[in-house]
């Protein structure tokens, strides 16, 4: 089993086609990571909720154009170019002359139209379209 703090897709396929009977993320809690054992030595493949949610992305039909998430709005777009490049919300802030909550705003609503719950899911989301 791997018990790591990465949870991006190619680590957890790579880990799982070289044989890894489950993947916990290490803010599993405790007495989870217990249960997660004891159903490894009973047969079983325990994984931290978002990497099950990743495996079952996989095999699931990629949605038709009128599923697609919603439009990014201009500004959003701005946001999220800024986040492919690192940056911190404070320096995109500086960047397009508005304030760290606005940024958060923005980001905000972009996760809820890309119905991701992280930056490297909605770049990914995002840039694969």
């Amino acid at each position: 089993m791997v018990f790591t703090v990465y949870e991006d897709s190619d680590q957890v396929f790579a880990a799982l086609a070289a044989g890894a009977s489950g993947y916990l993320l290490k803010r599993t809690p405790p007495h989870k990571l217990v249960d997660s054992l004891l159903e490894l030595r009973d047969g079983g493949s325990p994984m931290s909720a978002s990497i099950a949610r990743k495996l079952v992305a996989t095999f699931q039909p990629a949605p038709t154009p009128q599923e697609m998430p919603g439009e990014l709005s201009p500004r959003e777009h701005d946001v999220l170019a800024a986040l492919a490049k690192g940056l911190l919300y404070k320096e995109i802030a500086g960047q397009l002359g508005i304030s760290v909550h606005t940024v958060r705003q923005h980001i905000h609503r972009i996760y809820q139209k890309l119905h991701v719950q992280n930056r490297t899911e909605a770049l990914n989301k995002f840039f694969d379209r």
